[in-house]
């Protein structure tokens, strides 16, 4: 018996997404496998996809389709984080990082899903607790970024309640192994393997004698806190705005182990992906 009963949709607010819905709605059908959507996503498109609402849609589903690039994955595993459902990247643009195949290898990518052939990779969160408001999420990375006109961003760093050091910077991003290709990686950061159990804090363009990177464990608390000397800071979550951070604020940043659980169909590496996306060349010859 297959495993896959109910399939949810989650969709890139611009793209175009109407051949793979047919294509996923149309596999469904013969199978006579449910398909869900979000009414303000689907409402978008002629098709038979059942409107629910994200609770809904994210108790009932088997598995979870994202349609679109990095940043719709992104919001899907969001949606999902904590639970064990796994989530399909499909790739409707630029090649991405999380997306796993093409439109027009949707039918097969599902019937293997379906027949249980395909692995699980897990994904780490990063969640903060913010002064005021709910606690945040992030799968790729939580950025405290300078406010453009304001002064730049003076934050100290300490580990386990330990002080470390003070980064002067444009930003300092909390990243994910995911979130390491991403602003981490834009920032001079390291690139990590998706596998590793840990996450980095990074300065971005540091007016500091100190400018390297740490890798902290996943089982560490990492607090960051807004000197006298700092500007406002926006908070970016997976980069959104989450909110706002004034001199003598405090972040504190967990890890979140396996928050959310990627296909892997076995097609492509990590490292291919990170070959193509960042245009890595071969290693310079030395005489």
């Amino acid at each position: 018996m297959g495993m896959v009963k109910t399939v949810g949709l989650v969709l890139h607010p611009k793209r175009d997404s109407k051949q793979a819905i047919d294509t996923i709605v149309e596999w469904a059908r013969t199978r006579n496998v449910t398909v869900l959507g979000l009414p303000d996503e689907v409402d978008r498109i002629d098709c038979s996809a059942v409107r629910v609402d994200a609770a809904t849609l994210v108790d009932r589903a088997d598995l979870l389709v994202s349609l679109g690039g990095d940043g719709t994955m992104l919001r899907t595993m969001r949606l999902v984080c904590g639970r064990s459902t796994p989530v399909l990247g499909v790739n409707l643009g630029k090649l991405g990082f999380l997306a796993e195949i093409d439109v027009d290898e949707l039918p097969p990518a599902l019937s293997a899903i379906d027949n249980h052939d395909f692995t699980v990779e897990p994904r780490m969160a990063v969640r903060a607790s913010l002064p005021a408001g709910p606690a945040v999420t992030a799968f790729n990375d939580i950025a405290l970024v300078r406010i453009p006109g304001d002064r730049l961003s003076a934050v100290a760093i300490s580990v386990e309640g330990h002080p470390f050091v003070r980064y002067a910077s444009d930003a300092v991003i909390v990243a994910t192994p995911t979130g390491s290709t991403a602003y981490n990686f834009s920032a001079g950061g390291p690139i990590v393997s998706p596998l590793v159990e840990g996450f980095l804090v990074v300065p971005a363009a540091a007016h500091s004698s100190f400018n390297r990177a740490l890798v902290l464990s996943a089982d560490e608390e990492v607090t960051l806190e807004l000197l006298p000397t700092s500007g406002q800071l926006a908070v970016e979550v997976d980069g959104s705005i989450g909110g706002r951070l004034s001199p003598g604020d405090r972040v504190t940043v967990t890890a979140v182990r396996a928050a959310g659980q990627v296909v892997r169909l076995g097609t492509t590496t990590f490292y291919e992906r990170a070959r193509r996306k960042l245009r890595v060349s071969g290693s310079a010859e030395v005489d």
